[in-house]
């Protein structure tokens, strides 16, 4: 059978359902390939975000359809290929391990799909599983440090001698003396991340960091992921991360309204924020992000 695959948000960052769907096909002997112009039996639609617009090759002959991933459905791969490892020959380009050691999360933001996808947080994977013969691995979980299962993986992790980067952030409320103590011997491959989605994450912030620095924890880079939601409150949060010396992510609010619109205060907060120069060097009312427009104006 020949099987084609489609990666609609773009090959910026590896979609771990296809890698997972490609090693399965090429188990019972398909021919797995990227979906370009020819014919297939199959073709698998995979995207992450709801706002990613869908766009497929012309003069191609898809087959059966299938689509997935949170931008279409909630829907889980099937366990017997859930459980398998990737296949990393579809992204050459990427050199690390990608892999959950947990599923699920016990929070329930309101804007956050994981508790209604993946349920209450459960194990899922050790780390040996995760980075194969890789000594790089990002994990995906959604929030590790709940799990006394995730603690013993990262445990294991530093034992080994892995670099890591937790890509989803890491739940400062979490964050106490032994965690700050174990985080402090993460070999880290990217920056540590937190979230300020809400101005009741100040305070878990504040202490975290604190722990953090006083145990010497030495990520390349400390930065905070901002939902922008309230103009005011998202604004006290941005200058609360730069009040601490955090860089700031900030991201426009998205749910699953098709073709939302993205309030221009949001756009501007976002471009202005994520532009650390910037950042670092004015208030986000004296940010003009066009002709004639300051963005005090926003306040009045």
């Amino acid at each position: 059978m020949n099987v084609g695959l489609l990666d609609i948000d773009g090959h910026n960052y590896p979609n771990l359902a296809l890698m997972k769907i490609s090693a399965y096909h090429k188990s019972i002997g398909d021919n797995v390939s990227w979906c370009m112009m020819g014919n297939y039996d199959r073709t698998y639609m995979s995207k992450v975000f709801t706002f990613t617009k869908e766009h497929t090759p012309p003069l191609a002959n898809y087959g059966e359809v299938i689509k997935g991933g949170t931008g279409y459905n909630l829907d889980n791969l099937p366990v017997n290929i859930d459980k398998l490892q990737p296949d990393y020959s579809i992204y050459p380009q990427f050199t690390s391990a990608y892999g959950f050691l947990t599923r699920g999360c016990p929070n329930k933001c309101s804007w956050c799909i994981v508790p209604k996808k993946e349920g209450n947080i459960r194990p899922y994977m050790t780390i040996e599983e995760v980075a194969g013969n890789r000594k790089e691995v990002v994990l995906m979980d959604n929030n590790v440090l709940a799990s006394d299962w995730g603690l013993q993986q990262i445990e294991q992790a530093i034992r080994l001698n892995l670099k890591l980067d937790f890509n989803q952030g890491l739940d400062a409320r979490l964050i106490t003396e032994d965690t700050a103590k174990l985080l402090a011997k993460v070999k880290w491959l990217t920056p540590l991340r937190m979230a300020c989605d809400s101005s009741s994450m100040k305070e878990p912030i504040r202490k975290a960091t604190e722990l953090l620095r006083k145990y010497n924890c030495n990520p390349k880079q400390y930065f905070v992921y901002v939902l922008l939601t309230n103009l005011e409150d998202s604004y006290d949060r941005i200058n609360f991360c730069k009040f601490l010396k955090l860089d700031a992510f900030a991201q426009p609010f998205r749910d699953f309204t098709p073709n939302q619109i993205i309030p221009q205060w949001q756009i501007d907060m976002a471009r202005y924020t994520n532009h650390h120069a910037i950042y670092k060097t004015i208030d986000f009312k004296e940010y003009q992000p066009r002709i004639g427009f300051l963005c005090s104006q926003y306040f009045q």
